[in-house]
């Protein structure tokens, strides 16, 4: 695997259930309900030649950690360098920074640079950084409450592409995920850093995050293995008890040596997982029986449904994503709920691939990143074919595949080296 192959792991993010964030916030990975889904209205569908309006740009160390919005403040962990990793705090309206957090965190995995977006809860904002330092900022004092390292504090080798999450939010606790052989997923008490329970081991070192769900009536968190496709280890999708972190259900027939997007929670009890390196995708029915929870598989996919490094959008009865992989490029799909593929923009002359860009959904309008071109699409989503209503060239480099953020009409994208924010209300 070279170094392109294995960043598409450190992207990824991470998984949050957030208390207190309003509304208009956009407070974690993948927003309000970690669906990269806004509620917002009255956006543009036409943009001015050019593009929308440019409010604001900064400049950022190498990276791919996403932006996290609250109270009219942006929250970035950036990484200038490898030997720290900043907590930076800019205002939404003009970009201007307001303070920063700065830690030592010396360290060069394969492919450095940062990796996650903050989770911000209340008073406080968790982040875990690439070298697995994970902390708990007084957004008040701006000084750390409470801190730990995953690596260190449960004896697990530093990752080669470096640790990739963020923390979920569950009540009281902070979850993640040390991926150790006696503590796979782990809880803290967020206010104080008390380690409340540990799971028993699962599977191999990934780059996923634990997600929290509501399943067949039942809280759980969520959290996709490695296999070994070299050797007798498999890897195990898995829900563990938010009580106790005791195994609710398995499953074992997805395989995926290098698991990236989280499984997504559907409606009616559903949970679709998906990546790439030829992993495909698959669709599980969680029920009850005989007083326990079981998952049921309604159907598997080859790979020609798998988005490796992206979340899935759901919008009415499809799923809409860039499925793509290191090995096959299938550009755009729009899935259906039974795993059919409805259309794709790969062999469609003159239509876009989009690499391993970010997609966002609001207003009935799709925006697509191009990751290798850092052309934004805005997209009327539709199961009759891909309808493109405007396009712009807004970033440029190469991997541009931090997820967006959307908060007031204001969108946030990023590149290898800045960050901007643009108007997609008034463009």
């Amino acid at each position: 695997m070279n170094r392109t192959q294995g960043f598409g792991i450190c992207l990824i993010a991470a998984v949050l259930v957030c208390g207190g964030a309003v509304a208009a916030d956009w407070p974690q990975f993948c927003g309000p309900n970690r669906d990269n889904i806004s509620q917002e209205k009255g956006l543009a569908r036409k943009w001015p030649e050019g593009g929308p309006k440019l409010l604001w740009r900064i400049p950022l160390g190498t990276g791919f950690a996403s932006p996290s919005v609250a109270a009219g403040k942006v929250y970035v962990l950036d990484r200038p360098d490898d030997k720290q990793d900043v907590l930076r705090c800019l205002s939404l309206q003009d970009g201007k920074e307001l303070w920063n957090f700065t830690y030592d965190a010396p360290g060069t995995p394969t492919h450095t640079g940062s990796r996650t977006a903050p989770t911000i809860d209340g008073r406080y904002v968790y982040t875990v950084g690439i070298m697995g330092d994970l902390y708990c900022v007084d957004l008040e004092t701006h000084k750390p409450v409470w801190n730990k390292n995953l690596c260190t504090d449960f004896k697990v080798a530093e990752p080669m592409w470096g640790v990739a999450q963020a923390p979920s939010l569950y009540g009281d606790l902070l979850i993640v995920a040390p991926q150790a052989p006696d503590a796979y997923v782990v809880a803290y008490k967020k206010a104080t850093g008390e380690l409340v329970w540990k799971s028993q081991g699962l599977g191999l070192l990934g780059y996923t995050t634990p997600v929290v769900a509501k399943l067949a009536g039942v809280d759980q968190v969520i959290m996709a293995g490695s296999c070994n496709p070299s050797g007798p280890e498999k890897g195990t999708v898995a829900a563990f008890s938010l009580k106790d972190g005791s195994i609710l259900w398995r499953y074992e027939n997805w395989q995926n040596p290098i698991p990236i997007p989280f499984p997504t929670a559907l409606p009616n009890d559903r949970l679709f997982i998906t990546g790439g390196y030829k992993g495909g995708s698959a669709m599980l029915q969680i029920a009850q029986k005989d007083g326990k929870l079981e998952a049921k598989e309604l159907f598997k996919t080859d790979d020609s449904i798998g988005s490796q490094i992206q979340q899935p959008l759901l919008i009415g009865q499809c799923l809409y994503m860039n499925s793509n992989s290191n090995d096959r490029s299938d550009g755009m799909e729009c899935v259906g709920l039974d795993g059919q593929i409805k259309w794709k923009t790969k062999g469609a002359e003159g239509l876009p691939s989009f690499g391993f860009g970010p997609i966002l959904y609001a207003d009935n309008l799709i925006f697509n990143l191009d990751g290798d071109k850092g052309i934004l699409h805005l997209i009327d989503p539709s199961p009759d074919g891909y309808k493109e209503l405007a396009q712009a060239k807004l970033l440029d480099g190469k991997e541009i595949w931090s997820p967006m953020a959307l908060v007031d009409g204001k969108l946030l994208i990023r590149s290898q080296s800045e960050m901007k924010c643009i108007d997609v209300k008034n463009p």
